[in-house]
């Protein structure tokens, strides 16, 4: 687990850009259940969340069509991330990743390797294509 004087300022990042922070499996089950659309961001200290994946999916969230937006963060809430996982199969866990669910099931999966050595607006077109051609 990480400290929270690190992942704080991380999670608030994504927080301050419209996205809910999810920390409990509960929660978790609500959002990809009840909701129409919902994207999930498993969030990370790494850098390739810093650089590319929380940028890319601050602009993402200004798309249109953006559906329910929602944060996870790996390494500190636990459950919740574990809860996420589990939806996102049969994708193996990955930090950072974006998932977007309709209806209660994953419609596109945005997994680690797609994010390392890629630029945020590449991540983010690819997000906003897929709010395109599924919402």
């Amino acid at each position: 687990m990480y400290p929270a004087e690190i992942v704080l300022p991380m999670k608030q990042e994504l927080v301050d850009a419209g996205f809910e922070d999810l920390t409990t499996p509960e929660a978790v089950d609500t959002v990809v259940n009840n909701e129409e659309a919902v994207l999930i961001v498993i969030n990370s200290v790494c850098g390739c969340a810093a650089g590319n994946a929380r940028p890319a999916a601050k602009i993402a969230a200004q798309h249109e069509k953006a559906p329910k937006l929602t944060t996870v963060f790996a390494g500190f809430d636990k459950e919740a991330v574990e809860q996420a996982r589990k939806y996102m199969l049969p994708y193996p866990p990955s930090s950072p990743s974006m998932a977007l669910f309709k209806n209660g099931k994953l419609v596109h999966m945005i997994e680690r390797h797609n994010i390392e050595g890629s630029q945020a607006m590449i991540i983010a077109d690819n997000l906003t294509g897929a709010f395109e051609t599924h919402l």
